[in-house]
């Protein structure tokens, strides 16, 4: 079967569904017949305005596109937005595809740039830039600012990544809260603290709604401090162990590093302070 539209494979997680935003949009505009997009749903149908459809990946639909058996479906053109180190997949799912396929590196390597002396660039600037290479008018979707005078802290802690304590997320709490500032903690599953305010949104979809009320967002590295800033929060992220330069949120952001910054509950609850004395 012949499909007369462009299928978008995307297999990242929400940080990276969100840098991709504006390939999304770029895309979108650029092809008129439409685009089906593929790869992890709930994340995905945060940007759904960019598709005609979205599908999950684990479905037993899309199996074929990893099998060995022939193509049951070729699309107009196969776009594949990740990390294919060795070309299998591109050389896989090109047969998928009437047109050459679009291949976006999802993020650069970052000890071969290092060796080449290559400057850090933006994850969004970086995808922008091949996408040019095909022809294709880069666009960036501007992000709407939705300045408030609520702040919402994510103390989310990771399996991998080193973070912020959590006792630090109650500190400010406690600090923000004694200046009279609305603040609320977003719970993560895997972090719960006991404070006053606090909420717990099982579905992604209505943590966007909860973000678009506006506020600042302050949490360490993570997928969520990408959602908020694609939202139109105001972000402050701690980068422990990532280049912040180069996987800090869009939107308006400030990026804190230790031992570059003073990274203290006095400091935090100053910076945030600061920035709703501007709003």
């Amino acid at each position: 079967m012949t499909e007369n539209t462009n299928l978008l494979i995307h297999l990242g997680g929400l940080g990276d569904v969100c840098l991709s935003e504006s390939i999304f949009f770029s895309l979108f505009r650029y092809y008129e017949e439409g685009i089906i997009g593929l790869g992890n749903k709930r994340f995905l149908q945060l940007f759904k305005e960019y598709f005609t459809e979205v599908e999950s990946v684990e479905t037993r639909k899309w199996i074929y596109l990893f099998s060995n058996a022939e193509p049951r479906t070729i699309w107009k053109r196969v776009i594949f937005i990740g990390k294919d180190r060795h070309g299998y997949l591109r050389k896989r799912w090109q047969r998928f595809s009437q047109q050459p396929l679009i291949f976006i590196d999802m993020y650069p390597d970052i000890a071969m740039e290092k060796e080449q002396g290559v400057q850090p660039e933006h994850i969004e600037a970086y995808q922008l830039r091949q996408l040019a290479a095909y022809g294709i008018r880069p666009l960036i979707e501007t992000i709407k600012p939705r300045p408030s005078r609520r702040v919402i802290l994510y103390p989310e802690t990771g399996f991998i990544k080193e973070k912020w304590d959590m006792n630090n997320f109650i500190g400010l709490y406690e600090r923000l809260r004694s200046q009279g500032i609305m603040v609320v903690v977003l719970q993560a599953l895997d972090a719960p603290i006991p404070v006053k305010d606090w909420i717990y949104i099982e579905d992604i979809t209505h943590v966007k709604s909860f973000f678009q009320e506006g506020g600042i967002f302050f949490s360490n590295d993570s997928g969520m401090a990408h959602l908020a800033g694609a939202c139109g929060l105001f972000t402050i992220t701690l980068f422990f162990q990532y280049d912040s330069r180069i996987w800090h949120p869009r939107g308006r952001n400030i990026y804190l590093i230790p031992g570059r910054d003073s990274i203290t509950v006095d400091t935090i609850a100053g910076t945030i302070m600061e920035i709703l004395a501007k709003a």
